[in-house]
C-alpha cells in the first residue's frame, strides 16, 4: 500500500518515474514559500504539516487555486495555496531564536509588519547597523539571525526554545507545534535530515539501549518526545496543549493510563 505522504503523485499528475497509465509525467517547478507560515494538505483539505517562509517546495501541479507539489526539506507531499507561493529563492540566513518581526525600517520602534518564526529562512542583502535588509525590502534584528550555512549542533537546545509554544496538530512554527514538528525543528536546525510525522521519524538512529540520554527519542503510538535527560522529556503535546517539560516516569505512567499505550521504541541518534 502507498502512503501519500511520499508518493509524489494524485489522480491527475505523477513525478516523472511515478506515472500510471491515467497520470500525466511532470517535472517539478521550484518555488518557495512566501507568507511566514503555510499549511501543507491533504487533498481532503486537513492540514498534515506547515512549510515555512524560505523553505522550497517543488510544484507538480497547479489546480483550482492550489499546488500540489513536495516539500523539500523533507518530501512530504501535499497542497498548498497558490497566494502563498512565490519564486524560487536561495535563503542567506535563518531565524535563530523561537521568533522574530520583519520592519518597514530599520527602525525597532517602526511598526512590523510580518511575525516570523525559527527556521524563517530569508535572503540578506545589506546590513545596517543592528538590522539586515531582506531581498524583500524589509528590514530583520541582526541579533535574530544565524547564516544557514553555520547550524546548530545539539538538537534539543533547539527544541527547548520552543518550550511554551502553544500546541497545534500539524504544526511547524513558534506559533503553534505538534510532537513531530518539535523533533524534526530541532533535527533540521542542525543540518540532519527528518521525517515530518512520528511514525517516520521511529526510524531515525538506532536502538537506545542502557540509560536514556540526552538527545534519545522516545516514542509511543503517534507520540514522540525528547529526552532532555536522564530523567526528563521535553514535548508539544495535547495533555498540557503546549512544548512542556514532564518527567519521564510520570510522562509514562499518564500517557498508558489515558489509553495512549506504553513506550513503542526508544532511540539513539
Amino acid at each position: 500500500m502507498t502512503d501519500r505522504r511520499s508518493t509524489p503523485a494524485n489522480a491527475r499528475v505523477a513525478l516523472t518515474g511515478f506515472a500510471s497509465a491515467d497520470q500525466r509525467e511532470v517535472t517539478p517547478e521550484r518555488v518557495s514559500i512566501s507568507r511566514p507560515v503555510a499549511d501543507l494538505r491533504r487533498d481532503s483539505g486537513q492540514r498534515d504539516r506547515q512549510l515555512l517562509m524560505g523553505e522550497a517546495f517543488d510544484v507538480l501541479e497547479r489546480h483550482a487555486g492550489r499546488a500540489f507539489g513536495i516539500s523539500a526539506r523533507d518530501a512530504y507531499v501535499g497542497y498548498i495555496e497558490e497566494g502563498d507561493l512565490g519564486l524560487p529563492v536561495v535563503p542567506t540566513h535563518t531565524i535563530g531564536v523561537r521568533a522574530s518581526h520583519l520592519y518597514p525600517e530599520p527602525d525597532l520602534k517602526s511598526e512590523a509588519l510580518l511575525s516570523v518564526s525559527f527556521g524563517t529562512r530569508l535572503v540578506i542583502v545589506d546590513e545596517r547597523h543592528k538590522f539586515m535588509e531582506t531581498d524583500t525590502g524589509l528590514f530583520v534584528p541582526k541579533s535574530h539571525l544565524r547564516l544557514v550555512a553555520k547550524p546548530f549542533s545539539d538538537p534539543v537546545t533547539i527544541a527547548q526554545l520552543f518550550f511554551g509554544t502553544p500546541y497545534l496538530w500539524g504544526g511547524n512554527s513558534a506559533f503553534g507545534i505538534d510532537c513531530s514538528g518539535l523533533v524534526q525543528a530541532g533535527l533540521l536546525a542542525c543540518g540532519e535530515g527528518c521525517p515530518g510525522d512520528s511514525d517516520l521519524q521511529e526510524s531515525l538512529g538506532g536502538a537506545a539501549t542502557g540509560a536514556m540520554e540526552r538527545g534519545d527519542l522516545m516514542f509511543w503510538k503517534g507520540h514522540v518526545a525528547w529526552v532532555v535527560d536522564a530523567g526528563t522529556i521535553l514535548h508539544a503535546n495535547a495533555h498540557h496543549m503546549a512544548v512542556a517539560y514532564e518527567p519521564m516516569d510520570k510522562a509514562i505512567a499518564r500517557i498508558e493510563a489515558q489509553g495512549g499505550g506504553p513506550v513503542t521504541a526508544r532511540r539513539r541518534l
